[in-house]
């Protein structure tokens, strides 16, 4: 056992809008952990504010407040487009290193990552699926797909900042706590809402249909009611970008080396592309809540969630193959009048030799990839006695992540016709491929790859019984006592490495000959034969594509559609799931763990606070595989060679105490302190993530992946916690606070070499190749920061908001942390009266260390978006709103290890949504 700036001005051309009314208008707010509150009638944006800041003065400890009004107020689309307007919250439109889109997808705290922040649903975890194959497969998993959470859904979100021991541990930075609606508590027997629109986004040019509903109902007595909620939401997305799929060296010694010595050792791009994203974004879902009041004394509810995201995608990537003509040097030299800059081979061309592919062209369709995510909890509250309240809640909660299908083509471009590039540090660099990008005239057919079958599911089960004994002695206030107990489970079901496959007249799978012009026997079909290739013709990237980016390159670029990438797939490729099975692809963990609690509310004369412990034991087993090469007992069959499946189990018990007091200097003054030990258990695909692999360049040289350590253990956190509050007017807020982090056993990233069975054109049968992986692995770090808010109404209708939050963290060795952004801030401004309403924010992060990417660091450079809300209520029962999202059009730019190597600039484009929202 182990104990233990940019500077943004924007103006925004008014247009006819309307007021949302939220849900929550007619609602009582839900109670939080943190507070009981008096009834509170929210009834705009100004009521939401004050409503929102009564629960942050009265908390015992620190908190944020967001309600339901505030998140219909604005452009919220998900649950972490109200979250990114925190002091100390970040946001991420990435769930890991595949590039940002148009939608938040993460939730971070504190200058940490998304991992270390804990989201939970009414109190308990929630499981969650991702439809990003690599997010599937990859090191991702504690933290949640935010896609999945539409903010309809929400009467409050209270973001905890220091911990207790009363919450569920799990969240090292913090937890968010998604809070819904209780049919109870509505102040109408019976409430009907819906909102019906349509959201155009504009680099695709689509419209598509918006609608969300609530009905809610409860008997005259009020021990009755029943809420229900659906949403079905569809949307096109298209993102365009430039893509630099990492760095390599120029090995010293190598024949490049010795004949340009200045460029021994230099960084160079491995490829340099012209990336397209097309998706087709449906999620549908709802939320059921029952209520049954027998006795005065006892409260019974059951409370149902299902949200389902159909994410159908096409990528496409034309790009400049360096690594393949280059090879770390053992390859073709540049032509005189290269340039070197910071260690980079920034700018560099290259003549065409006959016979040698200077391109490399992946079109990869995705068109069944889904998540989804659900629970269903059931809970109980009896007051048996004055001093004596008891709850109990039972609950399980699915999500899942698929990818059935890969339909892919991979095109050898520019063969003989040279290539080059030239980098703009983290703007679009200027690169070409010799040849006719617009037409396929010219290109073979390389490889066929690509998972199929991809199931990833995510579970928990737990139970919990919770009590409060009410002591009224002296300082003690109450006391809280609690155990609980989860099992949660992750686990990949499927991953089949299809290849392409000879096909004999029955359509029969047949073995390569690869003596033969195009590798097949004679008599049968071979995709690689141009006559095989995908009949019907061919269209071209959008004629406006990365119009936005900068940059000279290729553009005007050729493409098959989905349909025939899977017919060309389905005639000749080799998808058997026994032979192709690819054990690196498999894994799963099984987790179990018991916690029990004390806590102490004490009270004062102007103070009041809570002192606790909660007790963690949590067990661990783990099955991935790794390479049986050499071993009489592996599992042979697979075309991927000889695997050994390994169990590595582990057992963790912690001490988690935690204390915070509050302090009434004055009637308008607060003062807090916090401190605490926290938990997280690292991610579950770090512990048994798949191995995911990136072929090396040519035999022997290594390739890249990634993969899991199933011997992290638990990250654990010393926390403190000091904040001042002066509320000088209502609606109004002046706050500061100080934090500190100190983290133990945090999860870094390293590398390792291991060896996998390769298969290309060159090595069509096969050979054992080294492979670079990153791995996750244990360190220690700190984060030490400062928050500032800032919040006052201006006259009767309008009203202004900023924050700031500064995160100075890193670790022991001296890295970053990932995610650790040294500046955030906010600023809003609003404007209502009792027809029309306005709402404008800017939000800004700085860059960021987001891990490494093909064995290559990976920052996302500084940040910023502009949204606005416009709302006009034209009648009691009907409002319409028009909102936009990413007015700026924001490019998202990343890059390596300095400004000089960029790694990828995207554009989403912007979007609009227009809502009419009737209520009943």
């Amino acid at each position: 056992m182990n104990y233990r700036r940019s500077i943004l001005s924007a103006a925004i051309v008014t247009c006819l809008g309307v007021a949302v009314q939220a849900h929550a208008q007619d609602a009582q707010p839900t109670g939080t952990q943190a507070t009981d509150l008096d009834t509170v009638v929210v009834t705009g944006i100004r009521g939401s504010v004050e409503k929102s800041l009564d629960v942050k003065r009265e908390a015992k400890s620190h908190v944020e407040v967001i309600t339901a009004e505030d998140i219909g107020k604005m452009p919220d689309k998900n649950v972490a487009d109200s979250l990114q307007r925190i002091p100390g919250v970040t946001v991420s439109s990435a769930g890991a290193n595949e590039g940002g889109f148009d939608e938040n997808d993460r939730v971070s705290m504190r200058g940490t990552n998304p991992s270390l922040t804990q989201t939970l649903f009414n109190g308990h975890n929630i499981a969650s699926g991702d439809w990003f194959v690599l997010n599937q497969t990859g090191t991702v998993g504690r933290s949640v797909s935010y896609t999945l959470l539409p903010s309809e859904l929400v009467s409050q979100i209270v973001v905890h900042k220091s911990s207790q021991a009363s919450l569920v541990e799990g969240g090292v930075a913090g937890s968010v706590d998604i809070i819904t609606r209780k049919p109870l508590e509505f102040a109408e027997n019976f409430t009907a809402e819906a909102s019906i629109g349509a959201v155009y986004s504009d680099l695709p040019s689509e419209t598509e249909p918006q609608f969300s509903g609530l009905l809610n109902w409860k008997n005259d007595a009020g021990t009755l009611g029943v809420l229900v909620q659906a949403f079905s939401e569809e949307r096109s997305l298209r993102r365009d970008g430039q893509e630099l799929l990492g760095y390599e060296q120029i090995a010293p010694g190598s024949a490049v080396a010795l004949s340009n010595p200045d460029l021994a050792g230099v960084w160079y791009p491995t490829m340099i592309g012209s990336a397209l994203f097309e998706q087709k974004r449906e999620r549908k879902g709802g939320l059921l809540e029952v209520q049954i009041k027998p006795t005065d004394d006892l409260t019974l509810g059951v409370n149902a969630f299902v949200s389902d995201q159909k994410a159908g995608n096409y990528n496409r990537n034309y790009l400049l193959w360096v690594t393949h003509f280059l090879a770390r040097g053992t390859g073709q030299a540049p032509l005189p009048g290269y340039v070197v800059r910071n260690g980079t081979l920034v700018q560099a061309d290259f003549a065409g030799v006959p016979g040698t592919t200077y391109g490399v062209y992946d079109q990869i369709s995705r068109p069944d990839a889904s998540a989804d995510s659900s629970f269903i909890a059931f809970d109980a509250k009896w007051q048996p006695s004055d001093s004596l309240v008891l709850k109990a809640q039972l609950g399980t909660s699915d999500g899942t992540g698929e990818t059935p299908t890969q339909d892919v083509a991979e095109w050898n471009v520019g063969i003989g016709a040279g290539g080059g590039w030239g980098l703009n540090g983290v703007g679009a660099a200027d690169w070409y491929i010799g040849g006719n990008p617009a037409s396929n005239a010219a290109d073979t057919l390389g490889w066929i790859f690509g998972y199929q079958d991809v199931k990833v599911e995510d579970e928990e089960k737990w139970g919990q019984i919770d009590g409060e004994y009410f002591i009224d002695k002296g300082a003690m206030s109450s006391l809280q006592f609690g155990v609980r107990y989860a099992e949660h489970s992750r686990e990949s079901l499927g991953a089949t490495g299809q290849g392409p496959a000879c096909k004999d007249a029955s359509g029969n799978t047949v073995a390569f000959d690869w003596g033969q012009p195009y590798f097949c026997p004679v008599g049968t079909q071979s995709p690689f034969d141009p006559a095989n290739y995908p009949t019907g013709g061919y269209a071209n990237y959008p004629g406006d594509f990365a119009d936005g980016l900068g940059g000279t390159f290729p553009r005007d670029i050729w493409y098959y559609s989905p349909q025939q990438l899977a017919a060309f797939n389905d005639r000749f490729t080799n998808r058997n799931p026994t032979t192709r099975t690819d054990w690196a692809g498999l894994y799963g963990i099984h987790e179990e763990s018991s916690a029990a609690y004390v806590q102490l509310n004490l009270e004062g004369d102007r103070w009041s606070g809570n002192v606790g412990l909660r007790y963690v034991r949590t067990e661990e087993r783990i099955h991935n595989n790794v390479s049986g090469t050499g071993s009489p007992d592996a599992i042979t069959g697979s075309d991927f060679g000889p695997y050994l499946p390994v169990i590595t189990r582990h057992t963790y018990t912690d001490l988690l105490p935690s204390a915070n007091f509050k302090f009434d200097i004055t009637e308008d003054l607060v003062a807090r302190v916090a401190a605490s030990r926290t938990m997280t258990r690292p991610d579950y695909s770090a512990l048994a993530g798949a191995v995911s692999l990136s072929p090396p360049p040519s035999v022997g040289a290594p390739g890249s992946g990634s993969g899991g350590n199933p011997d992290l253990k638990p990250i654990l956190s010393t926390n403190f916690d000091v904040s001042v509050e002066w509320y000088f007017a209502p609606r109004a807020l002046l706050a500061a606070s100080v934090f500190y982090m100190d983290l133990k056993d945090y999860v870094s990233y390293g590398q390792e070499t291991r060896q996998y069975m390769t298969y290309s054109t060159t090595n069509p049968q096969g050979y054992l190749a080294d492979y670079v992986l990153t791995v996750p692995v244990n360190s220690d770090g700190k984060v030490k920061g400062v928050e500032l808010t800032y919040e006052q109404p201006i006259g009767d209708n309008f009203g202004i908001n900023a924050n700031y939050t500064y995160a100075d963290g890193e670790q022991d060795d001296g890295r970053d942390l990932v995610g650790t952004s040294k500046n955030t801030y906010n600023i809003g401004a609003y404007f209502e009266n009792d027809r029309f309403n306005a709402r404008l924010n800017y939000t800004y992060r700085s860059e960021f260390y987001s891990g490494l990417d093909r064995a290559t660091a990976f920052y996302q450079d500084e940040t910023d978006v502009l949204s606005a809300s416009l709302g006009y209520k034209a009648t009691d029962w009907l409002t319409v709103t028009l909102d936009g999202l990413n007015l700026n059009e924001p490019k998202l730019k990343y890059y390596a290890l300095n400004r000089d190597q960029p790694r990828s600039i995207y554009q989403n484009g912007r979007q609009y949504y227009l809502n009419f929202r009737f209520k009943f």
